[in-house]
């Protein structure tokens, strides 16, 4: 075969022959092929390596050293009360007696109810903004005129989607005090009839054995649903449009419609950012301060009523540390001490379960 003709079939095939008049060591950056790294990008390498090491570790110091100034801030109020601080009922300055277990109470069921009304709206949310239900509607609205593919009104589904997707996550920017002025103002006379006829109706039942007076744990859940619902729908709709398409098409050539393929297939497979988006939302809840503070009433009370006042050990801490003393600051502490306590066995709890979730859904990957 002569020279010319390998020239030529290298030519059809899409090759390039080097150039002969370049020396053979830089006939690989000619051809486009990766080369070794210079002394100043391996310089470079290693001082974003050590940056973002050091950065870590200091992340990691900065959350013993929070952990360690309220620790010793809280230590007189430990040494005094002990457990009886936990496990106490009763919250009052003026006797020197500190009792947190309602706050304790109340900071729980309130964040698992917004927790469950939460992630109902926001897994519902993030099904219908990864599938596209609002965009295929309005293409059938479109089509039913004809102008589904008008160089305008044809981009106006893909927009929408956008602008719904863009306001659910604009929730988040609302500050915590908004959501207390809406709460007072609109949620609670909205919902203060309806529960009050479950008071009437049904108050043999725990959940409904007061009357809707003003603020309540009902009122305050359900704000605190509203305020997380940005965190479960965003991480929730990421999770479910990173499901591989595969899956997808197997449901449907299994003869899976397409709710069954959401059901069956998709939110399964996505249940590991969803769980993850729920551990957030709860961490986030758990530590609301403004909007509760507004909402559950502040009373130092346990009770399973959904209508009757209560108390979070966010509002609590900042409903007394502007008048707090020296005396008070010791025991102020020692809450937000239990405070961050909670929050770390759920992230622990949480951190568990995505593991323990994750090792299922590795196949399907």
């Amino acid at each position: 075969m002569t020279t010319d003709s390998v020239q030529s079939g290298k030519a059809a095939t899409g090759e390039v022959a080097p150039d002969p008049s370049i020396p053979r060591d830089t006939v690989g950056e000619q051809q486009g092929i990766s080369r070794p790294p210079t002394a100043w990008e391996k310089l470079g390498d290693r001082i974003f390596r050590g940056l973002s090491h050091a950065f870590a570790w200091l992340t990691a110091l900065l959350v013993l050293f929070i952990v360690f100034e309220i620790g010793g801030s809280a230590l007189p109020a430990m040494k005094k009360y002990g457990l009886g601080f936990i496990t106490g009922t009763t919250w009052d300055p003026n006797t020197q007696q500190y009792g947190i277990l309602p706050e304790i109470w109340g900071t729980l069921y309130s964040s698992v109810l917004a927790l469950i009304v939460g992630t109902v709206l926001g897994v519902a949310v993030a099904v219908f903004l990864s599938e596209g239900f609002l965009a295929s509607f309005v293409f059938g609205f479109l089509k039913i005129f004809g102008v589904q593919f008008h160089p305008f009104w044809g981009k106006l589904p893909d927009q929408l989607q956008a602008l719904l997707r863009n306001l659910i996550e604009l929730l988040a920017a609302i500050p915590s005090v908004v959501y207390g002025l809406w709460g007072i103002f609109v949620v609670i006379p909205l919902i203060r009839p309806w529960c009050n006829w479950c008071f009437q109706h049904m108050g043999w039942m725990p959940w409904f054995n007061s009357a809707l007076s003003g603020p309540g744990m009902l009122p305050a859940a359900l704000v605190l649903a509203i305020m997380i619902l940005p965190t479960i729908s965003a991480i929730s709709r990421d999770a479910l449009t990173a499901v591989p398409p595969k899956l997808r098409e197997a449901a449907y050539g299994l003869g899976a419609t397409r709710w069954e393929a959401i059901l069956a297939v998709i939110l399964p497979t996505a249940r590991t950012g969803i769980i993850g988006s729920v551990i957030l939302a709860f961490g986030r809840a758990l530590g609301e301060t403004m909007a509760l503070a507004m909402l559950i009433g502040n009373s130092n009370r346990i009770s399973w009523s959904l209508f009757s006042p209560a108390n979070t050990l966010a509002a609590l801490l900042a409903n007394n540390f502007p008048e707090a003393n020296k005396s008070t600051v010791p025991v102020l502490m020692f809450a937000a001490l239990v405070l961050m306590g909670i929050t770390l066995v759920v992230n622990v709890i949480g951190a568990a379960v995505l593991q323990q979730t994750s090792q299922g859904t590795k196949g399907s990957r």
